[in-house]
């Protein structure tokens, strides 16, 4: 007689299938949350939180840390000049206009560098001379910019669509931190750059995160059909015999 479907035997079965649905679940939900998250980054208002140290806050290389969007850092290091570019559509006052970019190496030179918005400029030909030497300055932490819809229509120049940290590096001889600096006090001959200035998120943030969550639960709607297959075949009564097939011939 087959096993009923609750039978002690197919406990081990049941509690399998419970184990990887649970598992499809959770890793969707979290593959879900990094996709709201990388959305909520893309634009975040700064807080009146107490400033802290950057190295209190994240390495250069260390992951960018969700929890401290917006944060105010202090930053003490040498300008790196050769590095200043610019960031195209930031609106100014209802103004289309570039956030000026200009890499502080954090702890000296050679070391690895932190991108800091210095304010901002209607054209790039108005922006002043790149400054140089060490600096201390304290500004508000942002993660990179990384929307994959994004092109830039020339890789060759000093402008660029979008604060990312792939992009900005091909303009330096040093490593980069994860994330950029907006300074609270704007660079001589520029206007204040503001987080109101950081573009929505687009529909592309985070996209694969989103669909790497459907796909965790497509494999859940997976383990369900294979449990329930298994189900029917083990407790499927067993078909009757042909009496007339199996009966051995008179005479013999």
């Amino acid at each position: 007689m087959p096993p009923k479907i609750w039978s002690p035997r197919l406990w081990g079965a049941h509690l399998l299938a419970l184990v990887l649905l649970a598992g499809t679940v959770g890793l969707g939900l979290w593959q879900l949350g990094v996709w709201q998250d990388h959305r909520t980054a893309e634009k975040q208002d700064a807080t009146k939180a107490a400033v802290k140290p950057l190295g209190d806050v994240m390495g250069p290389d260390d992951p960018f840390p969700g929890l401290m969007v917006g944060h105010p850092v202090e930053i003490s290091g040498d300008w790196v000049p050769d590095g200043t570019l610019y960031i195209s559509g930031r609106r100014h006052h209802g103004v289309d206009g570039y956030w000026v970019v200009t890499p502080v190496a954090v702890g000296g030179p050679g070391k690895p560098a932190m991108p800091v918005v210095r304010g901002w400029v209607q054209s790039p030909a108005d922006a002043p001379a790149p400054p140089t030497g060490s600096v201390d300055l304290t500004g508000w932490l942002q993660p990179p910019e990384g929307d994959q819809g994004v092109v830039d229509d020339d890789p060759t120049d000093d402008v660029l669509p979008q604060l990312r940290i792939a992009d900005v590096i091909q303009h330096v001889d040093q490593d980069l931190y994860g994330g950029f600096v907006i300074d609270r006090q704007p660079g001589a001959g520029l206007q204040a750059a503001t987080v109101e200035q950081l573009p929505d998120a687009g529909t592309t943030t985070g996209l694969r995160n989103f669909l790497y969550g459907l796909e965790w639960w497509v494999f859940g709607g997976f383990v369900i059909y294979i449990w329930w297959r298994h189900m029917l075949d083990v407790t499927r009564p067993a078909p009757e015999k042909d009496a007339q097939a199996d009966a051995v011939p008179s005479g013999t």
